[in-house]
């Protein structure tokens, strides 16, 4: 019998978006956020941090884009080893680009900007996790305040050479925040069947969930009134979750399975880069590709490998949503 959650240790991998100017998304990836170019082919830029890859741009030239009443993106969020790191991240940003907000969510230091096709982009730090406020039914206190961004610029001045503008390496895809069309009809998905926990709420209009007790790996809000399914336009394609343990990884399946989800192994290992109208991740050993609901209430695709959750070992699951778009406001 499956157990009911996704074990400690699960966490965000890479994130995939669709690039109508894929150039000019990886100028700015390589040159605002300062993450390094590991790979490029024809159609497919992957750029991560210290060697470990974060981001993919697919490109499609002919992509439209994300339409206004549709779900997707609302921003990637890469998270930094430390206050410092993140002085420096802020110190290239406000160089060469234009800060959209920051904040402090109590848990994490936050910084908040666009690319140029509008996905939204977070950067931020987590404080230590013994200074969080959990309740005893592990709920985290999780707030929006002020940021002073005065004492981000000192700890990354405090550091001096040992912290270098842009993103260093051990950052990584720390949560995939996305705009759905209902809470009550993707909760299901993510914390029954695929079996994040739900950490925080927003009242009725945001949800927060993750593995580990962590403050959140997938931040689900209806703030913006999406009403309309992701779209095959720009902005994500998909995410991926890793699973640090085989039964992890089949307890995950079993769930996805027992609700009527597909799921599907991927055994050649080509992690070769696709043309850009394949939206599907790149399979991977052992991966296991399961179609999740499309954002909305009424719209499941499970033809489509790009509506999916995938897993591999070291145990890889990814979900995906077209469409992205810049938040209106600073949120986490």
């Amino acid at each position: 019998m499956a157990t009911d959650a996704l074990p400690d240790g699960t966490r965000p991998g890479r994130v995939a978006l669709v690039a109508n100017d894929r150039d000019r998304l990886t100028d700015f990836y390589a040159t605002v956020v300062g993450l390094d170019v590991l790979r490029a082919g024809d159609d497919r830029t992957t750029l991560g941090a210290g060697g470990t890859p974060l981001l993919d741009l697919i490109g499609d030239p002919s992509a439209p884009e994300r339409g206004l009443d549709e779900a997707g993106l609302f921003h990637t969020a890469f998270l930094v080893p430390s206050r410092a790191a993140l002085g420096g991240a802020l110190a290239q940003i406000e160089g060469e680009w234009t800060l959209d907000g920051a904040s402090d969510h109590l848990v994490s230091e936050a910084l908040y900007l666009t690319d140029p096709e509008g996905n939204g982009i977070e950067i931020y730090r987590d404080r230590p996790r013994e200074r969080w406020d959990v309740d005893d039914d592990g709920r985290v206190d999780i707030d929006t305040l002020p940021l002073d961004l005065g004492a981000i610029r000192a700890a990354a001045d405090d550091a001096g050479s040992e912290t270098g503008n842009g993103v260093p390496g051990g950052t990584r895809v720390g949560h995939v925040h996305l705009e759905v069309a209902s809470l009550s009809a993707v909760r299901p998905f993510y914390v029954d069947a695929l079996g994040l926990g739900v950490q925080a709420t927003y009242g009725d209009s945001a949800l927060f969930v993750a593995a580990g007790g962590y403050h959140h790996h997938v931040g689900l809000n209806v703030w913006n009134g999406r009403s309309a399914p992701a779209g095959e336009g720009r902005g994500l394609a998909w995410f991926e979750l890793t699973v640090p343990t085989d039964d992890g990884l089949r307890a995950a399946r079993e769930r996805l399975e027992a609700v009527d989800y597909a799921v599907v192994e991927r055994p050649d290992g080509d992690r070769g880069h696709r043309s850009g109208r394949d939206r599907a991740p790149p399979a991977l050993p052992g991966v296991m590709p399961a179609c999740g609901p499309d954002l909305h209430p009424d719209h499941v695709d499970c033809a489509a490998a790009s509506r999916s959750v995938a897993s591999s070992p070291p145990s890889t699951a990814s979900a995906s949503s077209g469409g992205s778009k810049t938040p209106s406001s600073v949120t986490r």
